[in-house]
């Protein structure tokens, strides 16, 4: 069993400087990151990722994501709009290589990701 104590320090990560999110919706919408680590060919990123409230598309056709949520509430929907899903602080959501979607940050919002690009085809 994995003590969720390994993941505390993750909260108190320093991130590069916040910019305007290129998909969003919402206008004044910001995001930041780092990444702690990446593949030597660059298909597998681990890192932090952080987003003000609003409402933005995302697009998961080229790599799949894995997101353990530190902070914050969202919503997250298929871009049909089905299989929506309320997401929160321990919640670890899984979009698929493939998945095109839509989030709604509700609250600030902090996660630890890891994209994967591995798969091809």
């Amino acid at each position: 069993m994995i003590d969720p104590k390994a993941f505390a320090g993750l909260a108190n990560i320093p991130l590069c400087d916040f910019v305007d999110k290129p998909t969003t919706l919402t206008e004044g919408q910001t995001e930041a990151s780092t990444v702690l680590w990446s593949s030597d060919d660059g298909r597998i990123k681990i890192g932090v990722w952080e987003c003000t409230p609003g409402r933005f598309t995302a697009d998961r056709t080229a790599a799949g994501e894995y997101c353990h949520i530190l902070s914050g509430r969202a919503t997250v929907s298929n871009t049909d709009g089905s299989g929506s899903r309320d997401i929160g602080p321990g919640d670890l959501l899984v979009l698929p290589q493939g998945w095109t979607g839509e989030w709604v940050i509700h609250e600030y919002m902090r996660k630890l990701f890891v994209i994967d690009a591995a798969r091809v085809g």
